[in-house]
């Protein structure tokens, strides 16, 4: 059973920094692609990071890139978003997913989801 915890959230101050963990746990975890969505009140979630299995390509929404950062410890099973010069608009839950030798820039590949950790971003 295909496990994913994520840490790391909480309140920062705009301009401030956050680095997302997630954990994952009962899969080979080297051949599945690994991504980052956020969901805000009253919005639908969307795909704003993602990484290929070996972590030699990825995946930024035009609202984050040069801000955000994905990277992978295939050794750790650790999948990782650093969030630097955070805006308000940040404010979401974030969601670590998965997908089976997905295409790690198609939201629509993942079908494994952690809990959630809230970001929140005061200005």
């Amino acid at each position: 059973q295909v496990q994913l915890v994520e840490s790391g959230g909480g309140l920062v101050q705009a301009g401030g920094s956050l680095r997302l963990s997630c954990a994952a746990s009962g899969l080979t975890f080297s051949t599945y692609a690994m991504g980052w969505f956020r969901q805000a009140p009253g919005k639908e979630r969307n795909l704003v990071a993602g990484i290929s299995w070996t972590g030699s390509v990825t995946y930024y929404a035009d609202s984050v890139k040069g801000r955000f950062t994905i990277s992978r410890d295939n050794g750790k099973n650790t999948v990782y978003l650093q969030m630097n010069s955070l805006k308000p608009e940040d404010t979401a839950v974030y969601y670590c997913a998965a997908a089976y030798r997905g295409i790690y820039s198609r939201g629509s590949d993942y079908d494994h989801w952690g809990q959630g950790t809230q970001v929140t971003v005061s200005s």
